[in-house]
């Protein structure tokens, strides 16, 4: 069953059962900042599993895009992956255990409208129990009832049975929950009946894959503690589409399913593990510039350029170029677009990305690896000045450093690196000092001007070159404004043109402006924006222009001060637009 079938089947199910079917939300968690990327199929819904409407209803079911790097120096195994896929149905307050069970094993099993795998080769887990929650005795009585085997029934604790897994540290708020997990016997003769020791090996020898994970979402966890209960039961289920296309295409390795085949074969011949890495990172990177990430050395700007400076070390002779990266660009786009239609409209935009990125690390590259095998003569350790030069001068990102370090035997000073690192980002800083929040060098009437409008500005932006855009500094004068921004290339004299059509209409329309405190949540809830080098507390001021907030132009996290109508501002001209750093640009622009 290839994977555009099961991910057609998968919707077709639930459809049927009354979910309404949404689309993936992007990699890009929409107003939650703390958060890099979606890592798991409910992050997007989460507010609707805390108790809010969801749009849609009480039943959906989707396809949501993830992203994870935690065990990025796992990839190239048989299962880990840094995008997947995650199949989700949920249930929001209406049906419960029964159901979800139920409908798991019809899903599985079932060879008209499901899957068609052999019940003989499942087996199940449930909670066990702990100080918070009684052991689930009632999700193992359902499972009896749709036909599982009494002693394929495993009961497991916390680390296994409980979403978020409690594993060290429990900081996670949010909902929470027991889970009951279904795996899947891969081996050729049939493993048949375990006991519990036999089950617990034959999962580390990876003879048995977890295929579904069904999560009885009913309580809540503030910093890793149990607080109560949530205002409804939901159910939150999952299976990472990778996986179980390995399984029904009775696969050892997801990347020898139809989800690799096409990406591993414009791929030259090599090392097989470089090449499922690179497989994979492209895979990665296609979808996270589709969705708005560009490199730059902090937060996802950092993932992505670490993901493809690794694929250009990993790819084979270190040979990639313009024409390669076209290939395998069109190779990602051609197997997933026809699902995921951004990547269509983003391909030209993608291998810009991913070209101009390979030519700045190619630049150093040659260099950086001479001065990595000096470095590495004779020594056991990098201390974490040279691997920070290695980073500053050379490009390499300290996670490279370390992957090349242990691939001949060394260790890296990872610490010394960090310390490298906060001094160098100090004394940045020193030229900051004493500046107000937002740029604002003094507090004159038109430098407050200039401040109301970078908003105007802001949302301008957003509009022509789309939501990818994020403040990344400002600096205004008496003068002039100056707006830093994330775009990945040279705006064209048409959509500057456009910028300042809408800043000067938004000024014509005289439209007020207004600032109320909002708690933090609530204001990420309404979509203002807000420079997310910053750290926000509980309660944050909001800058609002507009008639009111819902119908707001402009939506801003800021300390003030504004004109009160932006009538006063006169006319908006953008004077220059320039590129600051890779990924980076630059507005200049004044009011007359």
């Amino acid at each position: 069953m290839k994977s555009d079938e099961i991910r057609k089947k998968f919707l077709a199910f639930f459809e049927k059962r009354g979910h309404s079917i949404i689309p993936s939300a992007p990699l890009v968690p929409e107003n939650d900042p703390t958060v890099l990327f979606n890592t798991a199929g409910m992050q997007p819904l989460v507010p609707y599993l805390m108790g809010e409407p969801h749009p849609a209803g009480k039943r959906i079911a989707d396809v949501q895009k993830c992203v994870r790097t935690g065990d990025i120096d796992e990839i190239g195994d048989n299962t880990h992956l840094t995008f997947f896929e995650m199949l989700g149905n949920w249930s929001l307050g209406d049906y419960f255990k029964e159901d979800a069970i139920k409908w798991s094993y019809e899903l599985l099993t079932s060879k008209e409208e499901g899957f068609g795998l052999d019940p003989n080769r499942l087996y199940v887990t449930v909670f066990a129990g702990d100080e918070n929650v009684l052991r689930d005795e009632e999700s193992a009585r359902i499972w009896e009832s749709v036909g599982m085997p009494k002693h394929r029934i495993y009961f497991k604790g916390a680390d296994a049975n409980w979403w978020p897994a409690v594993k060290g540290k429990d900081t996670w708020t949010g909902p929470t929950g027991p889970c009951s997990e279904m795996f899947y016997d891969l081996t050729e003769e049939g493993l048949g009946d375990l006991t519990p020791e036999e089950y617990n090996k034959a999962d580390d020898e990876q003879k048995i894959v977890e295929i579904w994970n069904d999560v009885f979402m009913a309580y809540e966890k503030r910093d890793g503690k149990i607080v109560g209960e949530l205002q409804y039961k939901n159910v939150d289920t999952g299976a990472g589409l990778e996986r179980l296309a390995a399984v029904l295409q009775n696969k050892k390795s997801v990347f020898d399913t139809d989800l690799f085949e096409p990406i591993l074969a414009v791929i030259p011949q090599g090392d097989e593990r470089s090449r499922r890495i690179v497989a994979d990172h492209i895979r990665a990177a296609v979808f996270l510039i589709a969705d708005g990430v560009t490199p730059a050395n902090t937060d996802r700007g950092y993932i992505l350029r670490r993901l493809l400076r690794r694929l250009i070390l990993k790819y084979p002779n270190r040979a990639l170029d313009a024409e390669g990266i076209s290939v395998l660009v069109d190779t990602v786009v051609n197997k997933y677009g026809a699902f995921y239609n951004n990547l269509i409209t983003q391909k030209t935009f993608i291998k810009q990305v991913m070209e101009d990125e390979n030519d700045k690390f190619k630049k150093s590259l040659t260099q950086g690896l001479k001065q990595f095998e000096k470095l590495a003569e004779g020594n056991i350790n990098i201390s974490g000045k040279d691997a920070f030069i290695l980073f500053s001068t050379y490009g390499f990102p300290i996670e490279v450093t370390e992957e090349m370090a242990v691939e001949k035997g060394m260790t890296v000073d990872k610490t010394g690196f960090e310390e490298e690192m906060k001094k160098h980002q100090d004394l940045s800083r020193e030229g900051a000092q004493g500046k107000f929040k937002g740029g604002l060098g003094d507090t004159s009437e038109m430098s407050v001007k200039y401040h109301t409008a970078t908003h105007l500005l802001h949302q301008a932006l957003h509009e022509v070159l789309g939501d990818h855009v994020e403040q990344k500094g400002s600096n205004i004068t008496p003068e002039r404004l100056r707006f830093d921004f994330s775009h990945p290339e040279k705006m064209t004299d048409e959509q500057k043109k456009q910028v300042e059509n809408i800043v000067n209409q938004k000024i014509a329309e005289d439209l007020p402006v207004h600032k109320i405190i909002l708690p933090k949540d609530e204001a990420l809830k309404i979509g203002a924006h807000h420079f997310f080098g910053d750290k926000y507390g509980d309660e944050v001021s909001v800058y609002y222009i507009g008639d009111s907030l819902e119908n707001a132009y402009s939506k801003e996290f800021c300390g003030g001060p504004h004109v009160e109508r932006t009538g006063v501002l006169g006319h908006f001209t953008i004077t220059k637009e320039e590129s600051v750093a890779q990924g980076v640009r630059r507005i200049k622009a004044i009011l007359e």
